[in-house]
């Protein structure tokens, strides 16, 4: 069949289900004649069936990015072992959950209300895959391996977003999130010639998955998911309905028996009549011109037109908007592998006086604290490093910190080291004040990237309390071949 009379095709069709319904409800019966189709034309039902089962192009396209970008960083994965094996194969997961809900949008209407909402039940296939990536416990020399996959998987929510911006924009930002732990990786294997070849290929195969998805997205979902105008209402999707398999889900539906032309059309319109003439338009009324009160020229003199009868108003539950995801369970413990103090949910109710202590006894120790919310992190003793991830509204206070700390999607966070920290690491922070001590004035530096508001106080001589920015604007100047960077005149 011709590329130019498939839409036709499916315009045709649609009308035929529209007829059958009018009938049904109006309890015509049909002849068994015109619900089977002819012998005569079975080769041409069979080939309309074919055709009917054929992937819809944004499902061909999307395939070919799996076999283009996926499978081979998939395999970059299994070379690393087997325990980034198993995170391959939960990265695979997450994008077969992607193709059921570009399924989704090639066999139902964009749904009614909010989106997100409306997809959710969908997204777990992708939520239980990356929560599986966010619980595993590899060895240490994989953690910048698993924050760099973290921060790419964020791309996922591109099914949710409403433009602006667009979603390929939208996923080529996650590039550079997931580059900044791609580039440690980097610096650390460059000149490993055992393992580096293989650890190297990973990081540049996860930016040209990142690339070749955004890629895929700007050609068929320019302006967010992309949906059947014609296709069924989504309320009667079901979870699960639409797998990852190649065909359809949907049964093909019967070709008429005449083919696709116009005069098919009307040969099934005619063997729908019933023998006493009747049809699918019998018994509709047909409102007459006389009718049309609107019509000024059949409005009576004198005789205003007559208002529209009141229609109680129909009540429409708003859609529930997608807010914050609700933390999970509060945790506060230490792993002996890795030496490390997980802490993660905590909130001013979940801690005693809104303060959650931990006690370290070996400088070897380090703490991550994750998603926490309005609430103080006391430690006490030297360790390792400080991280924290994703948190709001924090505040931590340690002692001595011998390595450095890291302060990753962070809002409205303070610091405070009441000895020494070498280093401060400021990341895709909005909101971030470090308290110094005396001794660690001297000491303490900063590497910040992508953060807002930033500040640092320390006292004085005099024992006063001095606050300062960190410069967020520069100025820079191509000098002699090479570019120059200084502050910007707003911070002198």
């Amino acid at each position: 069949m011709s590329a130019h009379l498939k839409p036709l095709c499916g315009v045709l069709d649609g009308v035929l289900d529209r007829l059958a319904a009018i009938e049904a409800q109006l309890g015509i019966q049909t002849t068994a004649a015109a619900t089977s189709p002819a012998p005569s034309t079975s080769g041409a039902s069979s080939a309309a069936v074919v055709e009917e089962e054929e992937l819809h192009p944004r499902l061909v396209a999307y395939d070919e990015h799996v076999q283009r970008a996926l499978v081979p960083f998939t395999d970059a994965c299994t070379a690393l072992g087997p325990d980034m094996a198993s995170i391959g194969g939960h990265i695979a997961d997450v994008w077969d959950g992607q193709r059921l809900l570009i399924a989704l949008g090639t066999t139902y209407k964009r749904p009614m209300g909010d989106v997100a909402v409306a997809l959710q039940p969908h997204l777990k296939p992708c939520q239980d895959a990356i929560s599986k990536i966010r619980a595993a416990r590899l060895d240490r020399k994989f953690d910048q391996h698993i924050k760099a996959i973290m921060e790419m998987l964020s791309c996922v929510s591109w099914v949710v977003i409403s433009p602006p911006p667009s979603p390929s924009n939208f996923v080529k930002d996650t590039v550079g999130a997931s580059d900044f732990w791609a580039n440690k990786i980097r610096k650390e294997y460059r000149t490993n010639e055992t393992d580096g070849p293989a650890h190297l290929k990973f990081c540049d195969l996860m930016k040209a998955l990142v690339n070749d998805l955004a890629a895929y997205l700007k050609e068929y979902h320019l302006s967010g998911l992309a949906w059947n105008p014609h296709g069924k209402d989504f309320s009667e999707a079901k979870v699960g309905e639409v797998g990852s398999s190649p065909k359809p889900a949907a049964a093909p539906k019967t070709a008429p028996a005449g083919g696709a032309g116009g005069a098919a059309i009307f040969d099934e319109l005619k063997k729908k009549q019933t023998g006493d003439g009747a049809s699918a338009a019998t018994g509709l009324k047909k409102v007459t011109r006389d009718q049309q009160t609107w019509r000024k020229e059949y409005q009576k003199p004198g005789e205003d037109v007559p208002a529209p009868k009141a229609v109680a108003p129909v009540t429409v539950k708003p859609a529930v908007k997608a807010g914050a995801k609700p933390l999970g369970p509060p945790k506060c413990e230490y792993q002996d592998r890795g030496c490390k103090w997980n802490v993660e949910n905590q909130t001013r109710d979940t801690c005693e006086g809104g303060v959650c202590k931990i006690e370290v006894t070996d400088p070897k120790q380090q703490v991550y604290i994750y998603k926490c919310q309005n609430v103080t992190i006391q430690i006490t003793g030297k360790l390792k490093s400080v991280v924290l991830d994703s948190c709001t509204k924090c505040g931590v206070v340690f002692d001595t910190a011998i390595s450095a700390c890291e302060i990753v999607n962070c809002k409205s966070v303070q610091v405070q080291a009441t000895n020494v920290c070498p280093s401060f690491s400021i990341d895709k922070t909005d909101g971030c004040v470090v308290h110094l001590t005396n001794e660690a004035v001297g000491q303490s530096s900063f590497v910040t990237s992508k953060s807002s508001e930033m500040n640092v106080s320390w006292p004085d001589d005099q024992g006063e309390i001095k606050e300062a920015p960190i410069p967020e604007q520069f100025q820079h100047k191509i000098v002699k071949g090479s570019v120059t960077s200084q502050v910007s005149d707003l911070y002198h």
